[in-house]
């Protein structure tokens, strides 16, 4: 694979297309220090980015969430993926937005560390490679809990939180496994390291309520295409105890789509035809839906009148 800073290729970066290798950022960025990034995670199914709106829209809420100022409005920020998209001829692949807090000030509040914008976009396969679709993954109980709501804003898609998850997602691979299934801080089932949970049970979806977990957009996509599947969807409190009633289990999220989990622990499951059927619905909507049109044009014109900001 090759190294992320060194590709051919443009990217997005405070309000203008550069060079792949040369967006950069300096080693006292605030953001790297302490954690004040927001990010988010993008498909492109052919040449389109699915629910873009949604993600951009998340982006800056979540910069709000974590006190971060953000000046980029969405429809900059829109016209931005599509640019680097087409840029970079992504038909099938995995857009970054990211902002952080720079290098303009140093300490945990920093009030003149400026916010800056980056989006890069490249190809990129199933996460687990196309053979787990059919297999399921295995999961390894975590070590650690998810980080309580009443710590940091969990409906934040921010960096520092994901150190939760990483640490969880290494030890879980040394144990063998692909990824971990964490608890929240009541004990309750909450989701893998990057991804919703769902338990199937008697035809029915049961998830954690998105309380102490990210309301993912795919998690919401899929609760949408449960219903004229003619499945019912119910979000709750979740005890470690229900996997041993649950029928099939899967994992949502950009990354993931839907991917079936065969394992978790010495439990197993096989890949059912909820999940199938889910997983047919959901290939079939992220081909229907997505960005209409994709033009530099459309960036370049925003960039010579200023770039719009909130």
């Amino acid at each position: 694979m090759l190294p992320m800073d060194d590709r051919d290729g443009t990217i997005w970066l405070d309000g203008a297309l550069v060079p792949w290798r040369e967006a950069r950022l300096h080693v006292l960025s605030h953001g790297l220090h302490y954690g004040t990034a927001v990010f988010e995670g993008e498909r492109v199914y052919g040449g389109r980015v699915f629910r873009l709106r949604a993600h951009s829209e998340r982006l800056i809420r979540s910069a709000r969430l974590i006190a971060m100022p953000f000046t980029w409005d969405v429809e900059t920020l829109d016209a931005a993926t599509r640019a680097v998209v087409e840029a970079n001829r992504i038909a099938d692949g995995y857009v970054r937005p990211v902002a952080w807090r720079g290098a303009e000030d140093m300490g945990l509040s920093a009030p003149d560390a400026r916010t800056h914008v980056a989006i890069a976009a490249w190809p990129w396969p199933a996460v687990f490679g196309t053979g787990q679709r059919e297999r399921g993954i295995t999961l390894e109980p975590a070590r650690l809990r998810r980080i309580p709501p009443d710590a940091v804003p969990v409906q934040a898609k921010a960096a520092g939180i994901y150190l939760n998850g990483a640490i969880a997602r290494r030890e879980a691979e040394a144990a063998g496994a692909d990824d971990a299934l964490l608890l929240d801080a009541r004990g309750d089932l909450a989701e893998a390291t990057g991804a919703n949970l769902f338990l199937v049970r008697d035809g029915a979806l049961l998830t954690p309520v998105a309380d102490h977990v990210l309301d993912g957009i795919t998690r919401q996509t899929v609760i949408g295409l449960a219903g004229p599947l003619g499945l019912s969807v119910e979000e709750t409190r979740l005890p470690p105890a229900a996997l041993a009633t649950a029928d099939e289990v899967f994992l949502t999220g950009t990354a993931y789509e839907i991917t079936p989990v065969s394992r978790i622990g010495d439990r197993r499951w096989p890949v059912g035809p909820v999940t199938r059927r889910l997983l047919a619905a959901f290939d079939a909507e992220v081909r229907r839906e997505g960005t209409a049109e994709s033009t530099i044009q459309s960036l370049a014109t925003g960039i010579e009148s200023g770039p719009t900001r909130l």
